[in-house]
Formats: structure tokens, sequence, C-alpha cells
């Protein structure tokens, strides 16, 4: 295949997946934004809830995140070549994993009271969560955590689809999960009230925990159901198969060891993430609800661009890896984290000068927008980063190689953890920016090591080259955020001085949308204005893909056409 047939089969694959990812991250918006509105932002009954339905994403990363997103694609690709196409394989690995998946779920479900305590350590006290809102969490945790299957299912779904080069139903069925999600909390708010009706833990009855936590975790089953419709287009079919020997699982298996080793160290730390957090959430203090909110928006940028275009290329650079064609995986590996790194960094300075009316869409009081907004900016600064290292890291999975990510893995964890201590020692009030901004620099710290690492790998080659362009791509943030942040201000989206009115942009919810996308948008055209006077090739190189996707009609004519 030529570079540019190569190139515009990504981009068609990317744009796929992206639209898709448009579509469930607007409703994952408003789904976020009902969310607090029904329930709140800082206060004890949102906290609960912010506990508890994260531990069915820590137990599936726990369990099988690594293994599904790092070492199955490489493998099912080169389970292509059996005889069978990958049909034994397939039909063993999904009777495997759908196995394990249901014992693990089973047993999360009984332990509930422990899990939450693990990630409860941190809100002991009259002053945190108290021991209604532990127990609120708990009742929450035993109807979210059958999530853990669905989750786990999805995800093993998935990357045999993308294997098999099926990218859209992965990026799309997400919305069906979301549409459920935001019927079930707005069907909620009618029936048993709005904030601030359920800020105190004890004001949850039993049946409004079984309506809210339940209608959420049928939103995860029915996106699951949803991608399954579409198995047929891999071209397999599917038999349960229990004889898990003499196809390569046992290979699967040891390339998953060290990523499951780096999955627990994460989790770890994820702990320490959470129990610092709580412990600034006894009153108008940022803590986990503000976190989950921060996250959210955060991880737009790289769902949108950087899953949307990883995934295609780590197919690609798999297909590389296997073929012995190390070239081919550098070059596609480093147009990747140029292409990439472009677009997130000038979104998170999009974001980051937008970052208190974009706060303000999901608070319902002014005291919470700023404070919500600082744990944002303190995720922003490791935007470029987290991008960059989840590419990085393809880099080494299609080597087959989870040892050297897991080594890394563990020194970032021990800077986060020492950094996420540390913001202990600083007022409450700041104690929950600090994890993040923790966050940011020990995945700076990993992005750099990795990438060196990596870069002997291929022999030294292409490191310069990124580099100079991360270095351009920076200076150009400098004038798109003043400009973001002066547009903030015209439109009234600081928080206002004692005695001063509220100005537009904090004024309410549809204010605030309208005022991120004004303040988004003139940083992101001033980013990228800057660097096309710079001549930057990686937006040239941005453009023409874009412009390949346009029907022919539309496409902008060439200068020998004219």
């Amino acid at each position: 295949m030529s570079t540019a047939a190569a190139s515009g089969s990504i981009g068609r694959a990317s744009a796929v997946l992206a639209s898709g990812t448009v579509v469930s991250r607007i409703l994952g918006f408003v789904n976020l934004a009902v969310l607090t509105t029904t329930i709140g932002l800082n206060n004890p009954g949102a906290n609960a809830f912010a506990v508890a339905n994260q531990l069915p994403n820590s137990i599936f990363l726990l369990v099988a995140g690594g293994l599904l997103n790092a070492v199955l694609v490489p493998q099912i690709v080169k389970a292509g070549l059996h005889d069978d196409g990958g049909q034994r394989f397939v039909n063993k690995l999904v009777t495997l994993g759908g196995s394990v998946f249901l014992v693990v779920t089973l047993l999360a479900v009984l332990a509930a009271p422990v899990l939450v305590g693990l990630y409860t350590i941190g809100a002991r006290g009259e002053d945190a969560l108290s021991e209604q809102g532990v127990a609120l969490a708990t009742a929450f945790a035993y109807w979210c955590l059958p999530q853990v299957f669905f989750w786990a299912l999805f995800s093993l779904v998935s990357e045999v689809l993308n294997a098999r080069g099926v990218f859209g139903p992965w990026a799309w069925a997400p919305v069906v999960n979301n549409v459920v999600a935001i019927s079930t909390t707005l069907a909620f708010g009618t029936l048993f009230g709005f904030d601030p009706a359920h800020q105190d833990p004890a004001s949850w009855s039993g049946p409004e925990v079984a309506f809210f936590a339940g209608g959420i975790t049928l939103g995860v089953v029915l996106q699951t159901v949803t991608l399954l419709l579409f198995w047929r287009r891999t071209g397999l079919g599917f038999r349960p198969d229990f004889r898990w020997k003499g196809v390569g699982l046992g290979a699967t298996g040891r390339a998953a060891g060290w990523m499951f080793g780096m999955i627990v160290v994460n989790q770890l730390a994820g702990l320490v993430e959470t129990n610092v957090a709580l412990t600034a959430g006894g009153g108008d203090e940022a803590s986990t609800a503000a976190l989950r909110v921060a996250w959210a928006i955060f991880v737009l940028p790289h769902s949108l661009i950087t899953v949307s275009l990883a995934a295609p290329y780590f197919t690609r650079m798999s297909g590389h890896a296997r073929d012995g064609d190390l070239p081919g995986l550098a070059r596609d590996l480093s147009s990747a984290l140029r292409t990439v790194v472009l677009l997130t960094v000038g979104a998170g300075a999009a974001i980051a000068a937008a970052a208190l009316p974009f706060s303000a869409v999901f608070a319902n009081r002014i005291q919470d927008v700023p404070s919500t907004a600082w744990v944002l900016g303190g995720y922003l600064l490791g935007l470029a980063s987290y991008s960059a290292i989840f590419l990085v890291h393809r880099g080494f999975y299609a080597l087959g190689d989870t040892r050297t990510p897991f080594l890394i893995q563990c020194v970032q964890a021990v800077i986060f953890t020492a950094g996420a201590l540390a913001a202990l020692l600083l007022p409450t009030a700041w104690t929950t920016a600090g994890v993040s901004t923790a966050i940011s620099v020990a995945g700076a710290v990993q992005a750099v090591l990795a990438a060196l690492v990596l870069r002997r790998r291929f022999g030294g080659h292409g490191g310069r080259r990124v580099l100079t362009r991360f270095g351009i791509y920076a200076l150009a943030t400098v004038p798109a955020a003043a400009a973001g942040l002066g547009t903030t201000w015209l439109l009234g989206g600081f928080p206002p001085v004692a005695g001063e009115p509220v100005g537009f942009a904090l004024s309410g919810k549809l204010p605030a949308i309208l005022s991120t996308g004004v303040v988004g948008l003139v940083a992101l055209a001033v980013y990228l204005g800057v660097l096309a006077l710079a001549r930057v090739p990686e937006l040239r190189e941005l453009g023409g893909a874009i412009a390949r996707l346009l029907p022919a009609r539309l496409r902008p004519a060439r200068r020998g056409d004219r």
C-alpha cells in the first residue's frame, strides 16, 4: 500500500472514530451537567456516588485493562496469519475472557464494603465523608459493580473489532450508554428532586439508590449489547471454546503479566489520589466529584484526538512489528506523535483559557466554579504528555514489550505519590488541585523517560524533529492563551469580587456554554494562526488529510488544477 493510500485509510478510520467520539462526548457532557444539576457537585452525597461509580473502572483496569488495551491487538493481528484466519484464537480468547470477567465481577460485588473502605480511608472523620457517606457509597457500589463484566466484555469485543479493521461501532456504542444515563438521571430528579435535595447522604432511600445507580449500570449493559450486534463485521463467527491450549494464549498471558503489574501500580496510585482528595471533601472545597468533572473535561481532547488516531495507527504499527519493519513502525509513531501533540496542545490552551466558564456549566453555585477550574488547570498541564505516553506505550506494545512500560510506570507512580502526599500540606481549598498537578508532573517525567528509551530502540532517529515541533507548539500557546483569557474577561468569566455583579459567562448554564465556545474558538484560532505563520509542515499535512476526507466537489482546488 502506498504512503498516501495508507494515510488515507488511517484518516478515514480516524474520522469515523472521531465523529462517534464527538457525539458521545457531547452527550457525556450533557450527562455530566444533568448529573451535577440533580445531585450537585461539592457535597457528601455527590462524593459518595463518585467513589462508587469509579470502582467498576478501577476493578476492570486492574483485572483486564492492560491486557485488552495493549496486548490483544498485536496478538489478534498475528493470529490472522493462522490457517483459519484467527477464528480458533478468538473463540478461545473471548470464552476465557468472559469466564474470568464473570467470576471477578461476582467477587467484586461480594467485596463491595471492602473496596469502598479502601477508597475512603481519607474520608474518615467528622470533616470528611462521614460514616453515613461511606454507607451510601457502599449501597451505590452494590449496583455499580456489575458494570465490571460489561465494561470488560465491551473492551474485549472492541479490541477484536479494531484488530479486524472495524473501528466505528466502538466509537458509537457509548452514545447508547449516555442516552440511558441522561434519561435515568432526569427521571430520578423528576421523581425524587433535584439539587440540593440529595446532598445529605442520609436523605437517600433504598429505592432511590436502586433507581439511580441501577439506571447508570443499565446504560453500560446496553452499550455492550449494541457493540455485540456488529460482531459479524469482523468476518468471524463465535463458538464458546473452553479448550484454552494450542493457539498461542500462553504467549498472550506472558505478555500481559507485566501489563497487569503496571495496572496494579497505577491503581495503587489511584487509591492515593482518591483518598487525598477526600480529605478536602467536608465543605465547599473541590473533592472527588470535582475530580470527576475536571477529568471528564480534560480527557475530551485525548479521547477525540489521541484515541481516534491511535486505534488505526496501532493496528498498522502491529503489522509493521509482525513483519519486522522497524523503520515503518518508527515513521508511523513519529507521524502520530507530531499530529496528536499539535492538536492536543492547542486544545489544552483553549480549554485552559475557558476553564472558568467551562466549569460553570457543571456547577450549581458560583463558589464551586474557581475550585473546579483550578483542578482542571492542574490536569491540563499534562494533557500533551498524557497523549504522548499513550502513543509511545503503543510503540512498545507493538514490539511485544510490556516490561519497559511497567518499569517506567513505577517511576511515575513514585513521583505522583510523593506529589499527592505533599498536597496534604496545602490548605484544603488547594488539596485537590495539588493532586491533579502532581498527576501532570509525574506524567511529563514518564513521557520523557519512555520516549528516550524507545528512541534508543529505534536507533536514535527522529527524536530531534519531534522535540523541535513540540517546542514550536508550546510557544504558540502563549498568545493563544492570552487571547482566550482576554476574551474570558470581556465576557465576564472571572468570579466577581465582593459586591460586584456576576458576569455574563457565569450567570447561567447557557451563557457558560456559549462563552466556553467563544473563548475556545478564539484561543484555538490564534494558536493555529501562529503555527500557520511559522509554516509548520504538520499543519499543512493535517489540512490535506482533512481535505481528502471531504467530497470531491468540496475539496479546495490545487494550484495545478486552476
